[in-house]
């Protein structure tokens, strides 16, 4: 990593052809100049994220959005396959994305602490994955909940843009929401045993009340309680979706958030 600025903005700038290609007018769907441009998306924070990696696993706030990036990338990528409206998200995803990704390239020089070596290697793999993985469902189900909220209110107020034209329908942003929402709770459920253990291997003890853990188990209650809310009591619309977005805040808050503050703010 001779010259990581010039690695970041190459990376960056891969995501800027399917964020522009997704508010053609024209757009029809999932046509050939879309998944090129998406799969140009897809490759340019994944070859980074995996360049950064290569050698050690990287603890820093930059490598740490990177991956969050490429994990919701691939997760987006297998979406547009499997489902039909998936792809409508792009206009909402890609600029969050790209304003993550400028923020990684702003602090690519704060440094972070190494990893505990008292738990076995391939347990503190599996815990990183489920956690890349976590990270990449609330972002997507995030983004979707967004997308319905935005439909919701264009509705209400009879003022469409361009931009909630491009978007799923709120029945489609809702139904893909929930689908998402269950995945990301049961994910992050397993996230949580997977730390633990990995605490307990480390420390002895299997839970401490640090804010990373204590906003992951929030967040893993929040979306509990609110999938449980959309069952029995029919819960959505606008107060599902401002629910959603507080619970993804502070999933980003329980670890880009807390790094920020370690290694940026108190370094």
């Amino acid at each position: 990593m001779s010259n990581p600025a010039f690695f970041n903005f190459v990376a960056l700038a891969s995501l800027v052809p399917a964020a522009l290609v997704s508010l053609r007018r024209d757009q029809q769907g999932k046509d050939g100049l879309f998944l090129a441009v998406l799969g140009v998306a897809i490759a340019g924070p994944v070859i980074w994220a995996a360049v950064q990696l290569a050698d050690q696993w990287r603890t820093g706030l930059s490598t740490t959005l990177w991956v969050i990036i490429a994990g919701s990338l691939v997760l987006f990528g297998l979406l547009v396959a499997t489902v039909r409206q998936a792809w409508r998200l792009t206009p909402l995803l890609l600029p969050y994305l790209m304003l993550l990704g400028v923020l990684a390239a702003l602090f690519d020089q704060v440094q972070g602490r190494s990893l505990a070596p008292e738990a076995p290697l391939a347990w503190r793999e599996a815990h990183i994955l489920v956690a890349v993985a976590t990270f990449g469902f609330f972002t997507m189900a995030a983004v979707a909940a967004l997308a319905g909220f935005l439909q919701e209110r264009a509705l209400k107020t009879k003022r469409p843009t361009s931009l909630t034209r491009a978007l799923p329908s709120v029945s489609d942003s809702e139904t893909l929401a929930n689908r998402l929402l269950a995945a990301s709770d049961l994910v992050l459920g397993i996230g949580l045993v997977t730390g633990m253990t990995t605490l307990y291997l480390e420390t002895g003890s299997m839970l401490v009340f640090s804010h990373k853990i204590v906003l992951s188990i929030l967040v893993f209650a929040m979306i509990g309680a609110l999938l449980i809310g959309h069952q029995v009591c029919g819960v959505r619309g606008r107060w599902a979706a401002r629910l959603v977005m507080v619970a993804y805040l502070l999933l980003m808050l329980a670890l880009p958030g807390v790094k920020f503050v370690r290694d940026v703010l108190l370094s």
